[in-house]
């Protein structure tokens, strides 16, 4: 991957080419899932390629099939790895991504039981505020595939940072590796977005309406798992009802669910 953006980097930045590499990945990722954005992001998308040459436009697409490869081989950062070993940090923002073996090492010591924590709560929760390029994540959901967990169903994420690069770079990765997640762009200290990205297992898992509903969705399967004896269904009174949908408390997350839900009514 390094040295197809390099040869990019022939007639532009290298920073520039691997920003723009990271957006136009996670702009025809958004525009699959998310009509939401589709229009906006469309118009982004043939602003970037723009720039680049057809030769330039297919290495970037060799270096989306070797990130692809790469992922396939493990749960790793990928892009992290990539961007430090390119030297792009940059001092003003003060930019290190965390080594994964670190980040695999806090995700195991953090995660708990995972299985018991389903059980209370229908799923994990997890909330990265200063994200890089997702690697703290990606950890945690190799961490639930140690304890023979599904995280691609059983793990929803919401992340944030204040770069646009590294919000592209996490959620490239999080949708290649299927991960349910939100992905924010914006100031996790001043409690402020800029713009969000969905990935695709959010959207095909139906993520917005089971956030939205969560203590509804844990008593209806409650119902759901009950035996169908003749002592239930001659006696109704004794079944639970599950209560009124509740939102959950407020945050980030319900947030940008509850633009989602508004917006998607359009459509």
């Amino acid at each position: 991957m390094g040295d197809l953006l390099r040869a990019n980097a022939r007639t532009h930045r290298l920073d520039t080419v691997f920003s723009d590499f990271c957006e136009v990945s996670a702009l025809s990722f958004s525009n699959a899932v998310d009509p939401i954005h589709r229009d906006a992001r469309e118009k982004r998308y043939l602003e970037i390629v723009a720039k680049y040459q057809p030769e330039e436009i297919t290495r970037f697409c060799q270096a989306l099939a070797v990130l692809v490869e790469w992922l396939s081989l493990g749960m790793c950062d990928a892009l992290g790895d990539l961007f430090m070993s390119l030297e792009l940090g940059e001092r003003g923002k003060g930019q290190f991504f965390t080594p994964y073996p670190v980040s695999s090492l806090m995700a195991r010591m953090t995660a708990g039981d995972v299985k018991e924590q389903i059980k209370q709560q229908d799923h994990i929760a997890l909330n990265e505020p200063a994200c890089g390029a997702g690697g703290m994540v990606i950890a945690f959901a190799e961490a639930m595939l140690d304890q023979d967990v599904n995280y691609q169903h059983y793990l929803h994420a919401t992340l944030q940072d204040i770069d646009s690069t590294a919000v592209h770079m996490a959620y490239v990765q999080l949708s290649l590796l299927h991960v349910p997640a939100i992905v924010i762009h914006g100031n996790s200290l001043a409690m402020t977005e800029w713009a969000h990205w969905v990935t695709p297992a959010h959207v095909l898992g139906g993520w917005d309406k089971r956030l939205y509903f969560p203590k509804a969705v844990r008593a209806m399967r409650e119902v759901l798992s009950m035996p169908a004896t003749e002592d239930l269904v001659s006696s109704p009174q004794e079944v639970s009802v599950p209560p009124a949908p509740t939102p959950i408390p407020e945050s980030a997350t319900q947030y940008v669910v509850n633009q989602r839900l508004e917006q998607l009514a359009l459509f």
